[in-house]
């Protein structure tokens, strides 16, 4: 009989996918990013607890191509500045890619709040845009002129807050408590320039970061990067507390009583 390929697969193979895994070669990307602050009454609005606002109400977006062997990946992060405990870092809210193994392993790994969509890093000589959309919205665009280089950081180490959960097979809440995921990511820039510009965020019903508005640019710039991450599980979180956030992990469950394309039988 031919092998069939939905069978278990032999020792031998899940053996050779962890050796694989463990010895990932160092991903570039290349990437904008821009930091802002923002509405601090907003900010604590969209975390959920045990989450805290930091001293400064700021939001990121970060919009990159990444060098995967194999198929290029675009991959981008809305987050606003968060602190758990004594642990300071960023909340993503919404984590655009276009690629579906992305997408699934970051959200069944990490508990990453992914969704498919379109990423978008152009440069023309000095001009720049780079834009994430889904639904055919464009619901942050941010957009410039080069202005030089700037010195190169030192390697540094960021956290993530992410939270982990599957909603009840019932349809009525979650089928366990979730858990609070720190997400520490080692990073190193091998080139940074600064860029003029500004971000644009447009209004969307599925991701509505317009609500999290630019009161004042910190700063933009565009780089080439690498980075490794590691999860741990730090502790359990409320089912009943979570509930009202898991919007941001979804697109609105509403959408379901939505009408028919017009024209459709």
């Amino acid at each position: 009989m031919a092998r069939v390929r939905y069978g278990a697969r032999t020792e031998r193979e899940i053996a050779a996918t962890r050796t694989a895994s463990a010895r990932l070669p160092r991903i570039w990307s290349t990437g904008v990013v821009a930091v802002w602050e923002t509405d601090p009454d907003a900010v604590a609005a969209v975390l959920p607890p045990p989450l805290k606002p930091t001293g400064s109400p700021l939001a990121r977006v970060n919009i990159s191509t990444v060098d995967l062997p194999g198929y290029p990946l675009g991959a981008g992060s809305f987050a606003v500045a968060a602190v758990h405990g004594t642990v300071e870092g960023w909340y993503p809210l919404v984590m655009p890619m276009t690629q579906e193994r992305a997408l699934t392993g970051g959200r069944e790994v990490f508990g990453e709040p992914k969704k498919l969509g379109e990423v978008t890093v152009e440069r023309d000589g000095p001009g720049v845009r780079a834009a994430l959309s889904r639904h055919g919205i464009a619901f942050v665009e941010v957009q410039g002129t080069v202005g030089g280089e700037l010195p190169l950081p030192e390697p540094s180490r960021k956290t993530d807050f992410y939270f982990k959960f599957l909603p009840a097979v019932d349809g009525s809440g979650l089928d366990t408590d979730p858990v609070l995921v720190h997400c520490v990511r080692h990073e190193q820039v091998r080139r940074l320039e600064r860029i003029t510009g500004e971000v644009v965020l447009r209004e969307s019903a599925y991701d509505p970061v317009a609500d999290l508005p630019v009161l004042r640019l910190r700063e933009i710039t565009i780089g080439e990067k690498t980075s490794d991450q590691s999860g741990r599980v730090v502790e359990r979180v409320d089912a009943q507390a979570l509930l009202p956030y898991i919007h941001q992990r979804y697109d609105d469950p509403l959408q379901i009583l939505d009408a028919p394309p017009e024209g459709s039988s």
